[in-house]
């Protein structure tokens, strides 16, 4: 996690963000332990009360499970769960907004499928 932090944002809920942004890069899968909440505030030198409320947040989500005594666990199909969320919020909320910056710059199919596939490319050679 990184241990930068957004002032703009509440640092529970940028917690949170962060532990939904592993669980959809598949840093955590089902069934992982979280780190602890002790461990957490103490890298991060944060009030584990923050942690806490950040991880509670995951809990009433459904996406953490708290086990008495063990820790908290990501849930099984919790990556599936956000990915469907994420992607319905995607369509709701920021594509509507991309879309009229596409129409306004007056893109084509053919220009956006360009970029794509140069980005492909681009991002392919970082990786060799």
């Amino acid at each position: 996690m990184d241990p930068k932090w957004n002032e703009d944002l509440p640092i529970y809920r940028q917690l949170r963000d962060r532990v939904v942004a592993m669980i959809l890069e598949g840093v955590l899968k089902d069934g992982d332990a979280l780190p602890s909440v002790r461990n957490v505030a103490a890298e991060y030198r944060l009030n584990p009360l923050t942690v806490l409320k950040g991880y509670q947040e995951l809990v009433d989500e459904g996406l953490v499970e708290k086990k008495r005594g063990r820790g908290m666990f990501v849930n099984e199909g919790a990556r599936t769960q956000l990915l469907k969320d994420e992607r319905h919020r995607f369509l709701d909320k920021e594509w509507p907004l991309v879309l009229q910056t596409i129409e306004r710059l007056g893109l084509s199919a053919e220009e956006l499928l360009e970029a794509v596939a140069e980005s492909a490319k681009a991002a392919g050679d970082k990786h060799d």
